[in-house]
């Protein structure tokens, strides 16, 4: 793979019920190719030869937001009585997502669910209801317009998105109501709302890049400078990610 070329990112999809029909908010798709990478949908097909048969041809992950939450039964609670509607079929195409990410090391960018099912996956807990959940939360749940700023959030200097400008504070939009609650394996909090909820997590492992915002990059990043930023170190990270493996087979290659 050449340094110009796109690298493939895999988007996964949603689900609806009414209709059974797959669809995916146009701003994930549009945020990937302004910033250099080749979008690819992902249907929410559960299973895992189909999984990692697609993802032979991708050179990262975008696992975006979602209208459902994640089944608390993943991380072993009961329903709380504000849970959200859970989708089986999202869960499970993320989850088989996440164990290749795992196995490839391939770069991976999650955002709101994505960075809940994320933390799910490596053991993690949610917070199921903030607003019941969490004293003097403030309110995570903005409603439109969608990509206003909303609140503040404090970065951790030497994290990645406190390097991607850099900044030690931001101000987000919010669109959530479960958080994370306690941290998966080889993952680190690197952002807070001014009430102590996690905003951003990475992986601890220095040989991948692993990075999860729970606010929404993809909404008003044509003008929010740190939403570019993001979107470019993850399509940089991607890029790189596909000429090593280009490599990698180059050298299995008879000469």
């Amino acid at each position: 793979m050449s340094n110009n070329a796109r690298p493939r990112i895999g988007i996964t999809m949603r689900i609806e019920p009414d209709t059974n029909r797959f669809y995916l908010g146009r701003h994930y798709s549009e945020a990937v190719e302004a910033a250099g990478g080749l979008p690819v949908h992902l249907p929410l097909i559960t299973s895992s030869e189909f999984i990692a048969a697609t993802m032979n041809s991708l050179d990262g992950i975008l696992l975006p937001g979602s209208d459902s939450d994640v089944d608390p039964l993943r991380y072993g609670q009961d329903p709380h009585p504000k849970l959200g509607r859970v989708q089986p079929e999202k869960d499970e195409t993320d989850l088989l997502v996440l164990d290749e990410i795992e196995r490839r090391g391939m770069p991976l960018f999650a955002i709101c669910f994505g960075v809940q099912v994320l933390n799910v996956s490596r053991g993690g807990t949610l917070i199921q209801d903030i607003e019941s959940q969490w004293p003097d939360a403030i309110k995570h749940e903005q409603g439109p317009p969608r990509d206003r700023p909303s609140h503040k959030v404090r970065i951790l200097a030497e994290s990645t998105v406190g390097q991607s400008l850099p900044i030690e504070e931001a101000t987000v939009n919010s669109h959530h109501h479960q958080a994370i609650e306690t941290l998966g394996r080889e993952l680190k909090a690197t952002a807070w709302a001014s009430d102590g909820l996690i905003e951003a997590i990475e992986d601890l492992r220095d040989d991948r890049f692993v990075l999860g915002v729970q606010w929404h990059p993809e909404l008003g990043w044509e003008r929010d400078v740190l939403s570019r930023a993001l979107f470019a170190r993850f399509v940089a990270e991607a890029r790189e990610y596909a000429t090593r493996e280009y490599k990698s087979e180059k050298q299995l290659v008879p000469s």
